[in-house]
């Protein structure tokens, strides 16, 4: 499984708990990881757009 597939895995999971209604402090804090993990996709976006010399997995 690639970064970008289990970040996204991660996300779908932390947005699956913010449905669940939680208290306010779980709130903030999954908002903060899924503030974290937007960031780490946008920079592996941003790293494979200009070509990191790696070859792709399959």
């Amino acid at each position: 499984m690639t970064t970008a597939a289990k970040l996204l895995a991660q996300k779908q999971q932390l947005l699956e708990r913010l449905q669940q209604d939680p208290g306010p402090n779980e709130r903030a804090e999954i908002e903060r990881l899924l503030d974290q993990i937007d960031t780490a996709l946008n920079l592996l976006d941003e790293a494979g757009s200009t070509g990191s010399g790696e070859e792709p997995e399959k």
